[in-house]
Formats: C-alpha cells, structure tokens, sequence
C-alpha cells in the first residue's frame, strides 16, 4: 500500500501523463453508481459518466487509488451525494487531482444533497452517537422521488457547462421524469398491500425509502450508525422482532449478512440480499432496474409471511 507521500507523487506523474485529451462527449465522474446512472439518464449520448465507487463497495469508506486522481483531473463536471457522504475519502483525491473545473463553486461540481429535503439532522453533533453525518442521514437517493430532484440539477448543471446541448438536456429530463411518474406509481401498487409492514435493517441506509413505500423501520442491527453489532443490541433487536412481528432483515452488499442470519435463525425472517447501487445485484444496470430489483424483492418476501 502506497503511504500519502507516495500516492501523491505517484498521482502527479499520472496527472501528468495525461495530457490533454480530445474532448467528445462530456466527461462526467460521480462519487457513486447511483449518481452515475442518473447522469447517463439526462446526459444520453452527450456525456460519459463513470463511479469512482465500485456497486460493492460501501459508499462512506472507497478505497482511494491513484487512477481515481487521473479520472477526476479530465473530468468536466463531478456529481458527490454530499452531506459528508464522501469525507473520508474524496477530499485529498480532489486535492491531488488539481482541476478547477471541479473544484468547490464551480459550474462543474454538482452536491446532489442540494435542495434535498434531509432526515436524521442531529441537534447536536456528538461522535459517541456513531458516524452520524451533521447535515443529515446522506442515503436519500433510494426515495425516487429525491433522485427528480437530483435530475432536475444535474440537468441545469449540464446546460450551464455545455450550453449548446442543453435543449438535449432538457428533452432527456422530460423523459426520465415520466418514466420515473410511471416507476413510482407500478412500485407504490406493488408494495401497497403491505403498507405498514415492520422491516429491520443492517444500517440506518433505508430511512428515506420507508416512509416513501409506507414501511416501518422497527430496528437496526447496528446499535449506531458504522458500530458493529454488540451480542446485547442483537438481543434486544431479537425481541423487538418478535414484538412487533417484522419478518424481513434487508442487507446491503457490503454488510454482515452472517450478523443478520444469527438474528434470522431466532426470529423467522427472511434476510434479503438488496442494494441501493445499480450493478450490485445481477440485471441492475441502471436506476430503474435496482429500484426494480428492490421493490421486487421487497415484495416477494413481504408476501409470503
């Protein structure tokens, strides 16, 4: 593993190295697969988006390398969750990566928590709560009616920096708006039967996706958001369970799943194998295909208790 000196040094050379390549389409880099999808949906054939996270990876801790420097030095525009979703990484490979395009108040940084109505925004900023993130819990894509929101700037954001393809900007927002209309009426239908239904979750990384479905999130295995489980919190999760009859344990791809079978084989639930990143789970390449994928699975498990 490279120490920070060497990682710089490395990063300059590969910066370096790049030189100034043809400019075809708009070069878009985001934080996270999910951001990644809804830049491809607005910018169509006029832009290029890669993740820097892979679908896998747990979107708080990425594991920062040197191409990730390179990407972000011949990027046009960059799309972050914010809300100190990516603190702990992103800001030295921005700081290595030495464009301006991108850097904070340029047209080419898009903070998609901008204009997002937030949730779990501590009174008080206190570590000893676990990793929670001042500005509010920064999992709010999976409610799709924030990813409109987050659409909505992405495409002004495009139009402001490539102005000549803006009314193609416009035209694909449009589109992605209706069919997300559509999307969100065929998934409130699917999970309607089971409104109210009590669900458990590893991390606290459903809290937008509940209320939007009509689900209730009774607990969380862990005890604070990025503390593992302790055998006493998983007890009082086991009888919280039983309590309120929730069945269904989501586990993201990143996470305990062993944890959350212990809790299983007590309780009865079914722990179900989701993602909030298209490309985790097979046939999930966009957006619309993970909420697909989710709804689905949701679904299915909540029908059979």
């Amino acid at each position: 593993m490279l120490n920070p000196k060497q990682f710089a040094a490395f990063a300059l050379m590969a910066v370096a190295a790049t030189g100034s390549p043809a400019a075809a389409q708009l070069r878009v880099v985001a934080t996270t697969p999910d951001l990644a999808s809804l830049a491809r949906e607005i910018g169509g054939s006029t832009v290029s988006a890669t993740a820097l996270a892979k679908p896998t990876e747990d979107p708080h801790f990425v594991d920062a390398k040197p191409s990730h420097i390179v990407t972000l030095n011949r990027a046009d525009a960059l799309i972050e969750g914010g809300a100190e979703l990516e603190l702990g990484w992103l800001p030295p490979l921005l700081e290595n990566s030495r464009n301006a395009k991108i850097s904070a108040g340029a047209p080419g940084r898009i903070v998609a928590s901008q204009g997002i109505r937030m949730m779990e925004i501590p009174a008080a900023f206190d570590r000893s709560k676990g990793d929670v993130h001042a500005m509010g819990n920064p999992h709010f894509l999976i409610d799709p009616l924030n990813a409109k929101i987050i659409a909505r700037q992405i495409a002004s954001r495009f139009s402001q920096i490539d102005p000549k393809s803006a009314a193609s900007y416009r035209a694909n927002l449009a589109r992605f708006n209706a069919r997300l209309d559509l999307k969100v009426a065929e998934w409130q239908k699917q999970l309607a039967p089971y409104r109210g239904a009590r669900i458990v979750t590893y991390h606290k990384d459903f809290v937008y996706f509940a209320p939007r479905f009509g689900l209730s999130i009774v607990e969380s295995l862990e005890p604070k958001p990025g503390i593992s489980p302790s055998p006493a919190h998983l007890a009082s999760v086991i009888r919280k369970m039983k309590a309120t009859n929730a069945h269904v344990i989501l586990v993201q791809p990143f996470q305990n799943r062993r944890t959350a079978e212990t809790v299983a084989r007590q309780t009865g639930a079914a722990v179900l194998n989701v993602s909030q990143q298209p490309g985790a789970r097979p046939n999930t390449g966009t957006y619309f295909d993970m909420m697909d994928n989710l709804v689905n699975t949701l679904a299915g498990a909540l029908r059979t208790q």
